[in-house]
């Protein structure tokens, strides 16, 4: 729906659509385990990477990490930082250089791992160039957090994503409070798959 695309063959989706479920990311749930605190809460970081949106600049990327290290201290909650594909090699260094010693972070890519912090995941934190991951994060119904950076240029498509997941009650800009909330888990692949089922038969595809 961000995308501002309307026609008679279009059908819009919240968000992006993906290949997460619920099943998968809870068959995995006990990946990580041995690894985690289970007296404390659990936080996932989910870090994206630059592009030609955000460019993940040194001093972005400190205060973002300091700002969500000194929020969520390590006597209450447990940080589990995850990155992605797109990822920087440097921007991981950073992210354990900070973390590490009293939380994990996860230097390489482990899908395993990304689905069992989603499972265990009290909170999760996403960077907010990633609507992708964004909207895997609201499968799981738990609050999600968009850790908010400075952009290069105009990002209207983005601003529309995030007012309309603001609006659903699923995510929030991550400030310098912690709270709680609920929603509605969205799982557009199931809404929007019968459409396509239908819309096809119509058209005499199938």
């Amino acid at each position: 729906e961000h995308d501002g695309l309307n026609g008679k063959n279009i059908i819009s989706s919240k968000g992006a659509l993906h290949y997460l479920t619920l099943k998968e990311i809870e068959k995995n749930h006990n990946y990580l385990g041995d690894k985690i605190n289970k007296n404390k809460q659990q936080i996932l970081l989910v870090l994206g990477g630059p592009n030609k949106y955000y460019s993940y600049s040194d001093e972005q990327i400190h205060f973002m990490f300091n700002k969500i290290k000194n929020l969520f201290t390590p006597d209450k909650f447990k940080i589990v930082v995850i990155p992605s594909y797109r990822t920087p090699e440097d921007v991981i260094k950073k992210a354990y250089n900070t973390f590490s010693v009293n939380h994990l972070v996860i230097k390489k890519i482990d899908k395993q791992a990304y689905l069992s912090s989603l499972a265990m995941a009290d909170y999760v934190i996403v960077t907010c160039d990633s609507t992708s991951m964004i909207s895997e994060a609201a499968v799981t119904g738990k609050p999600v957090y968009m850790a908010m950076m400075k952009p290069k240029k105009s990002i209207k498509r983005f601003k529309n994503f995030f007012t309309q997941f603001k609006d659903l009650g699923i995510a929030r800009e991550l400030t310098d409070s912690i709270d709680n909330w609920s929603y509605d888990k969205l799982d557009e692949v199931n809404r929007i798959a019968p459409l396509i089922k239908k819309k096809m038969k119509s058209n005499g595809i199938i």
